[in-house]
């Protein structure tokens, strides 16, 4: 029983390089690369603003809340609510939570849209015509959402703290100033950038093996559901291995 799942496994490793060896050539017509690219941009990047905006406003609320009444301790510096919240956003929520809920959003749509060309013999029809279709259809969405994720963090780091700055100033369990003060208490700037490097990495993962799943999704509608919701679970697991891997390497 272990032996199938063994080989099956080694499979799927092998054509998923095999296939990125196939991504990752210099594209037949820049022209076309580029115009996909700006497409590309909109489709994971533009049209993900308002979910990072919703979900990290509530997310920095809710952690200055949970932190705050969790550490109601005289003896604890005023500031250690702003503090921790401030690094548990930069550290994990920011790069890693957020990538795992745009898994669910950007991976299930490259993964269906690729898919849904795949069952209706459009992937067939760019390789009769001589296009490399792997190319052509995967190597934008991964240097589209790599360039975008980035961004986006920025924008769910410097959410997530006015989330948390919102709930200090209408709510009584703390000051405004004092959140402000525990937010630039000893920052590291390294938190920023380590961020960043997770995220693209992350980003890969996400937009490479949503492609792949899509890429073979052979049969019909049902498999490309089928492949959308492996290209979710498997992203999910690989981005929480890494970033485990990711952590003991660059915070140790």
């Amino acid at each position: 029983m272990h032996q199938p799942f063994r080989m099956k496994l080694i499979e799927h490793i092998g054509e998923y390089f095999m296939l990125m060896g196939r991504v990752f050539r210099l594209p037949d017509r820049q022209r076309m690369f580029w115009r996909q690219f700006v497409l590309e941009l909109d489709k994971q990047g533009l049209q993900s603003i308002l979910i990072t905006l919703i979900v990290s406003v509530f997310m920095g609320a809710i952690m200055t809340m949970q932190t705050k009444l969790n550490t109601s301790n005289p003896l604890l510096p005023v500031y250690t609510t702003g503090l921790v919240t401030r690094d548990c956003i930069l550290l994990e929520f920011s790069s890693t939570i957020l990538c795992l809920l745009l898994a669910g959003k950007v991976g299930s749509n490259i993964a269906s849209e690729i898919g849904t060309m795949r069952i209706t013999e459009q992937i067939d029809a760019l390789e009769i015509m001589g296009v490399n279709s792997a190319n052509y259809l995967i190597l934008p969405k991964v240097i589209a959402f790599m360039v975008m994720m980035p961004l986006l963090v920025t924008l769910s780091m410097a959410i997530g703290l006015f989330g948390g700055y919102i709930i200090s100033s209408v709510t009584d369990i703390m000051t405004a100033s004092e959140y402000l003060i525990g937010i630039q208490y000893a920052f590291v700037p390294f938190y920023v950038w380590y961020s960043f490097i997770k995220t693209i990495i992350f980003a890969f993962v996400i937009a490479s093996m949503s492609s792949y799943y899509g890429y073979y999704a052979y049969g019909g509608a049902l498999q490309v559901g089928r492949a959308s919701t492996k290209a979710v679970v498997n992203s999910s697991i690989v981005i929480l291995l890494l970033d485990v891997v990711l952590t003991n390497l660059m915070l140790n």
